[in-house]
């Protein structure tokens, strides 16, 4: 989930960047912004987690 966040934050930063766009949020934001859920994505936040559930494991949703 916050890989697709990350993706979505690189593709605005291409688009601002490709346009042009001069704003008081740059696009160098959204890139920091991409990176910093990059991390958070290979750092384990935000995927499913197993759960003991009786005798067999299963996925939280």
């Amino acid at each position: 989930m916050v890989a697709i966040l990350a993706a979505v934050f690189f593709a605005i930063a291409l688009i601002m960047d490709l346009a042009d766009v001069t704003a008081t949020v740059g696009p160098s934001a959204f890139i920091a912004a991409g990176l910093l859920c990059m991390a958070l994505h290979l750092a384990g936040i935000g995927t499913r987690r197993p759960v003991r559930n009786g005798r067999r494991w299963s996925y939280r949703r």
